[in-house]
């Protein structure tokens, strides 16, 4: 089997963390850092080797250009200009990232990148779409890390909440990596049952399913405003989906997918369960949605789209 080799591009807050979660999992075997700080990148190199030692394996880390990438299996996109100010939402992020992912994609295609591109710098699942496009690659060789956080995040809030084993339970967040984004409550159980109906058979109530997901849609920002980042939660979901394809494990996550008729859309990448395999994005999952789930599915995407039309601008 030929060594997997991940490279990340962008090796600030988000970067620097999944390198580290690459590291203390060894799902790769070489795991290459791109930054315009050179300085800093190299220093990021250094010290992952030293924790690198105390891993099973012997893990390569390395630093390059992006456009040295014809090696690569799955390239991670967390590049950003910088950080939000106050009040702004990820949506104010696109213009600046759309022009680094603007020099940085065509220059990897042109350089022979044959791999898998998972994007993580936000808006992700605008820049998804953009992506995509400037690769020519297929569909199911780009997809950004989507609603699978949130999703992990509500999973983790039922499971505190139930006492239950977050394994336990199933269920989705779709739509945006943002503030339309909305859990699927027709599609989410425990054990086999609605969460309210194993709620108030344990506990004798129901749960406000609005507040919890509330919760899980801002506690990124919860996060964000306490600490100056979020990185530990979106460093492990970076792995999780690289790992996920390495294994082949037919898994179905909430990533950002670039839709061809699914869910009645084109045009658009969003949050929807796709299964994964090594080649990508196996199969979109499409989930029959009730009346108010598909009218705020239809809202998130129409955001999403609308933001696409400005790509152009930049």
């Amino acid at each position: 089997m030929k060594p997997r080799k991940v490279m990340i591009i962008g090796a600030g807050n988000v970067g620097s963390a999944a390198a580290h979660a690459f590291v203390n999992q060894n799902i790769c075997e070489e795991l290459v850092l791109v930054d315009l700080n050179t300085e800093r990148v190299e220093g990021h190199r250094k010290d992952l080797a030293d924790a690198a030692a105390f891993t099973h394996g012997m893990m390569k880390i390395s630093v390059r250009e992006a456009k040295d990438c014809r090696d690569i299996d799955i390239a991670v996109i967390t590049v950003t200009a910088g950080a939000l100010k106050e009040g702004q939402t990820r949506l104010d992020e696109l213009k600046s990232t759309s022009r680094i992912i603007a020099n940085i994609v065509p220059e990897m295609m042109a350089n022979g990148f044959e791999g898998i591109f998972l994007v993580a710098a936000n808006p992700v699942d605008i820049i998804t779409y953009q992506v995509w496009q400037l690769s020519g690659l297929p569909r199911h060789r780009v997809l950004g890390t989507g609603v699978w956080l949130d999703t992990t995040r509500l999973r983790r809030l039922l499971s505190e909440q139930l006492d239950v084993a977050p394994q336990s339970i199933d269920a989705f967040v779709l739509g945006e990596h943002g503030d339309s984004q909305f859990p699927v409550w027709s599609h989410s159980s425990v054990y086999g049952k609605s969460i309210n109906a194993y709620s108030k058979e344990k506990f004798g109530t129901e749960f406000d399913l609005k507040e919890i997901g509330d919760l899980a849609r801002d506690t990124g920002f919860e996060i964000y405003h306490q600490k100056g980042c979020t990185e530990y939660g979106i460093a492990g979901t970076i792995v999780e989906i690289c790992r996920n394809i390495f294994s082949g494990s037919h898994r179905a996550l909430a990533v950002s997918c670039v839709l061809d008729g699914e869910y009645g859309k084109r045009g658009i990448a969003i949050g929807v369960p796709a299964v994964l395999a090594q080649d990508g994005v196996k199969e979109i999952i499409e989930l029959r949605l009730n009346a108010l789930e598909q009218e705020q599915f239809d809202a998130s995407a129409a955001v999403i789209a609308e933001n696409i039309t400005h790509l152009a601008d930049f």
